[in-house]
């Protein structure tokens, strides 16, 4: 492993990364990342035992090396997700639909990138050794050998239905999980969301408005569809965490990370169901993104539908439960069978390429839009 003594020493190993992942192309080179801090609605903790008092500007502020831990792994877990969505993403380069479609793609990979870049930041200049030593497995780490530290981040992305599918959904949960982060007690990680969050939302723009105009264009076939909502959906479920978590509670009691709708929530935190109060606020909000998404189909078409909270689950109370996406319970014979239709399969993926390659697949972009 490479030392390091300044965050410029680790800027040189990120290029080397960019360069390892396979996409040092002109548009990423040219990019000018940096760091980017925010400006916080109020200084005071929102929430938890320490509520009332100053936020954190140094970790040795923090009253507790249990709370300094966890504020170090909040931030180890958020930059790993952000390198592996581009590791995910390296090779949709070769085949864009559209220059339009491209430059998007540019623009998300370039600022998870940047994200990356922000939570390693936060790693070397606020957490002596211990950080610089998790900013260099940040670059270490490879999706595509399965090596991320959740497992949704180590899924392919296959191709552009993918990576629409991924960006509406899964980045979704980002915007989730940094909006949680906004309330933390250590301003620099909440000052680091608000850049974030708002080059986030384009992200989510970018996947919404590719899933509209593949579903005008009308050539992807809207079942085809349901089984990449299904995939993606799910996989974001967990991203959650698992229920009933003690870390999520101690997170909060803490003041590291708050409840998504910390500040219109009524009431106290469940403590003990944190994790389920956010996955179900996402399973709401993915609920009206499917009514949004069927205003573009045609009166006979199948509609599309926000998989059940139990479908598909690896971690949690539902984790390799038998109930299928409209939450039926069903026996484990029926559901073998039911989840080979229900999830992208090789022939579908077969299927896919052919209607990649014939073109016409996605509707052009409309100006004023995303």
């Amino acid at each position: 492993m490479p030392r390091i003594s300044t965050f410029d020493d680790w800027v040189d190993l990120f290029r080397e990364w960019i360069q390892d992942i396979g996409v040092d192309y002109p548009e990423v080179r040219n990019y000018h990342f940096e760091s980017k801090f925010g400006q916080l609605k109020t200084n005071e903790i929102e929430f938890g035992d320490f509520a009332g008092g100053r936020k954190w500007e140094k970790v040795l502020a923090i009253p507790d090396q249990r709370m300094r831990d966890g504020l170090q792994n909040l931030i180890i877990y958020q930059g790993d997700t952000e390198f592996a969505s581009v590791e995910q993403q390296r090779k949709l380069f070769e085949n864009a639909p559209s220059e339009h479609d491209r430059m998007s793609l540019v623009r998300v990979m370039t600022e998870e990138m940047r994200h990356g870049w922000q939570m390693c930041h936060l790693l070397i200049e606020y957490f002596g050794h211990s950080g610089r030593i998790e900013a260099l497995k940040q670059l270490e780490r490879r999706a595509f050998e399965h090596k991320r530290l959740l497992g949704a981040f180590n899924e392919s992305v296959d191709n552009w239905l993918d990576f629409f599918t991924y960006t509406d959904f899964v980045d979704r949960d980002g915007k989730f999980q940094l909006t949680m982060l906004s309330y933390s007690a250590f301003a620099p990680l909440a000052r680091s969301t608000v850049a974030m969050l708002k080059e986030e939302s384009f992200h989510l723009g970018t996947g919404h408005d590719g899933l509209k105009r593949i579903l005008k264009a009308g050539k992807i076939p809207v079942p085809i569809l349901q089984k990449f909502i299904n995939k993606w959906v799910t996989t974001a479920y967990d991203l959650f965490g698992v229920d009933h978590s003690s870390s999520a509670h101690w997170a909060y009691v803490w003041g590291l990370k708050g409840r998504y709708d910390e500040h219109q929530a009524q009431g106290e935190a469940n403590k003990e169901q944190l994790n389920e109060h956010s996955r179900n606020l996402y399973h709401l909000e993915v609920k009206n993104l499917m009514e949004q998404l069927n205003r573009n189909l045609p009166e006979d078409q199948p509609k599309l539908i926000a998989p059940d909270l139990k479908f598909n689950r690896k971690i949690g109370d539902y984790a390799q439960a038998t109930y299928n996406a409209a939450g039926e319970l069903i026996s484990r014979e029926k559901f073998d069978e039911y989840v080979k239709d229900a999830l992208p399969s090789a022939a579908d993926y077969s299927f896919l390429k052919e209607i990649f390659a014939e073109g016409g697949w996605i509707a052009p972009k409309m100006p004023g839009g995303q």
